[in-house]
């Protein structure tokens, strides 16, 4: 005979299951994250890689080969990491949800006035 299945007889759910919590997007998102000074050090560490390279390739050297003024090198540097600082705006803008618009439009702004001071150091003026 054919031992049919009832309702009533379900099969013993798995103890693994039970243990396990179902969270919402938003709780993830909301859970802080513990910092301790290892990912302080980490964090600041890798935004220090990022300035020097972009210091070293703005072409810091080359003035001082040419004879140009020390001047003309910090203006240029502070340029360069100006764009930088619009750049890791506009990266931290699509990685975050919240302000997100605001910080890429910020970003986008201080890049574009960033370009528009190293036209203006060339002495090629966009507006004259």
């Amino acid at each position: 005979m054919v031992k049919h299945t009832r309702f009533s007889d379900k099969p013993d759910s798995d103890p693994l299951d039970e243990n396990i919590e179902y969270k919402t997007t938003k709780e993830i998102l909301s859970e802080e994250i513990p910092r301790d000074l290892k990912s302080y050090i980490n964090s600041i560490s890798k935004y220090i890689y990022i300035i020097a390279a972009a210091a070293l390739l703005s072409g810091v050297f080359t003035p001082f080969t040419i004879n140009a003024e020390i001047i003309t090198v910090v203006y240029g540097t502070l340029t360069i990491l100006l764009g930088l600082g619009g750049g890791i705006l506009i990266y931290l803008g699509t990685k975050n949800t919240r302000f997100s618009s605001i910080m890429i439009i910020v970003g986008s702004g201080i890049m574009i006035v960033s370009a528009i001071i190293i036209y203006e150091l060339a002495n090629r003026s966009l507006f004259w």
